[in-house]
This record gives C-alpha cells, sequence and structure tokens, in this order.
C-alpha cells in the first residue's frame, strides 16, 4: 500500500467519522436515545465491573498496556476476551484461540440475522457500524422496545442511545483497569466480582425456557469438562449450549406442527360430521315430506 493510497483511506475514514459524529450529535436530542440510554443504565454497574476485571486480567496475563487497548477497542467482545485469555497465558495454538474466540461469538451470527430485519434498509456501512457496536444486553433491551422485526421510527435512535451507553460503560472501566493493574492487587477479589457481575448479566437474559435448558447445558458440560488442558472445558460448554439450544428450539417447532395438524384434523373431522349431520338432517326431512304426501 503507497502513501497516496493510505492518505485516501485514512481521509475517507475521517470523513465517515465526521459524519457518523454529527448524526449521533442530532440523534442525541431524540426521546428513544434517551430511552435507550436509560434501559442501559441499568446494567450499567454490571458493566463496569465486568470491563474492570478484564482489563486488568489482560495487562496481568502478560499482554502490554498498548496492545491490551488496542485489542479492547477493536475486538470490543468482553466474552471472547476473557475466553482467550487464559489459552493466551497456557501457551495454546493459534487455532484453538481462534476457535475459542469463534465459538464464544456464535450467538453474534444469530443477532446479526434478527438485526438485519430491522436494518435491512440501511447502507452497508452503516450496518457495519451498528454491528460493530452490537451487545447482548443492547439485543435484549432492543427486543423489548420493538418486538416486531420490521423497521420503525426510533429504532436507530433507540440503539444508538443503548449502544453509547453500553460501549462507554464497557470501555473507561476496561482501560482504566489496565492502565491501574499494577496497582489494583489481586486480593480485592475482582475476579468474583466479575464473575458476579457476568451472572446478574446472564440471569436477565434468560427470558424463556430454551435459554434457560441451554444455560444449564452449558454450565453441565464446563463443569464436566474442567479437566480438560487448555481451558478447553470453555470451548466444550459453548458448543454444547449451542447444540442444545437448537436441538430444543427444533422439536419444540416440530411439536408444535404436531399439534397444530391434530388441531386442524380435528377441526375438518367436526366440520365432515357437522356436515353430514347437516346432509341426515335433510334426508330424514325429505323422507318424512314423501311419507307425508297423499
Amino acid at each position: 500500500m503507497n502513501r497516496q493510497t493510505l492518505a485516501a483511506q485514512t481521509a475517507r475514514f475521517k470523513q465517515f467519522a465526521k459524519e457518523q459524529w454529527a448524526e449521533w450529535r442530532v440523534m442525541s436530542r431524540e426521546p428513544y436515545f434517551k430511552l435507550g440510554v436509560s434501559d442501559m443504565m441499568g446494567t450499567g454497574i454490571g458493566i463496569a465491573a465486568w470491563g474492570l476485571v478484564t482489563g486488568v486480567a489482560m495487562v496481568k496475563s502478560g499482554l502490554s498496556v498498548p496492545l491490551s487497548i488496542f485489542m479492547s477497542l477493536t475486538i470490543y467482545a468482553g466474552s471472547a476476551q476473557l475466553a482467550v485469555l487464559p489459552l493466551l497465558v497456557a501457551g495454546a495454538p493459534l487455532w484453538v484461540i481462534w476457535l475459542t474466540a469463534a465459538c464464544v461469538n456464535l450467538r453474534f451470527v444469530i443477532f446479526s440475522q434478527m438485526w438485519r430485519g430491522y436494518f435491512i434498509d440501511l447502507p452497508r456501512n452503516k450496518r457495519l457500524t451498528l454491528g460493530y457496536f452490537s451487545g447482548d444486553v443492547i439485543f435484549v433491551g432492543f427486543m423489548k422496545r420493538f418486538p416486531e422485526i420490521k423497521p420503525q421510527p426510533g429504532q436507530i435512535a433507540y440503539f444508538s442511545g443503548a449502544a453509547s451507553t453500553n460501549w462507554m460503560m464497557w470501555q473507561i472501566p476496561s482501560i482504566a483497569g489496565m492502565l491501574l493493574a499494577n496497582a489494583i492487587p489481586l486480593t480485592w477479589g475482582l475476579g468474583f466480582a466479575g464473575v458476579l457481575a457476568l451472572l446478574g448479566i446472564l440471569l436477565s437474559m434468560i427470558n424463556d425456557r430454551f435459554t434457560l435448558l441451554a444455560t444449564v447445558v452449558a454450565g453441565t458440560a464446563a463443569i464436566a469438562a474442567f479437566a480438560l488442558p487448555l481451558k478447553m472445558n470453555i470451548l466444550v460448554a459453548v458448543v454444547a449450549a449451542v447444540a442444545a439450544g437448537l436441538m430444543f428450539e427444533t422439536t419444540d417447532r416440530h411439536w408444535k406442527r404436531l399439534q397444530l395438524r391434530k388441531s386442524t384434523d380435528a377441526k375438518l373431522d367436526e366440520q365432515q360430521q357437522q356436515q353430514q349431520q347437516l346432509l341426515d338432517s335433510a334426508d330424514a326431512e325429505d323422507t318424512k315430506d314423501k311419507e307425508q304426501r297423499p
């Protein structure tokens, strides 16, 4: 890449960032933007604790502060960062690290499919930007506010408000943890605080029986495979949870189809019986009329 190409791409990026900043400032005055901020403040303390723990853990694991900050700003995936840190410390092969991060983030494929129904009319660059800021808590809050999967007024403003709040609640404590990692003693028990924060966020997302079953399967698999080297029990838990979730949903869809088919068959049988009764009644009346004729 020569200097002219690099300069042109840098200029385009600056222009794009300038446009996004101007659009964000306009949207920040809308009611839906403020609603998104308000919804994310409820989980803000948990996100901040999680970010602080992750920042400290990244530096304590041997990563430099600049590399940790770069990783946090570019990857922006707390669960994946925490999942791969033990693997980095243990010197796991690169393919194991990549596979673990990919499996942990498989849920974002499902999220993206859902986001597509809301933001399909937006340009690709805009959708990619929204995808970067997407997160678990934002997804849950957005789906509660907009249950119908179709474009509606206020959706982008709500997403922007929620995403901005979630991003700052994560990045500021995370970077603070990286900068102050050597000053924060392990005796503070931040690891346990991070577990509690994650547990609180996880419990708030269990809103149906399939999610609950997948959570139970993941926990059971992680404990059963705890003895595996390189923290491979994390990978086993993720794969087991995804497989269990898909199996439960497929079984439920099949069961609903069977119930719908039985209900439809029962209605058809009832209609046929009613029609037969009407025909029998008509035949009986015809026979009676014939008998009454001289």
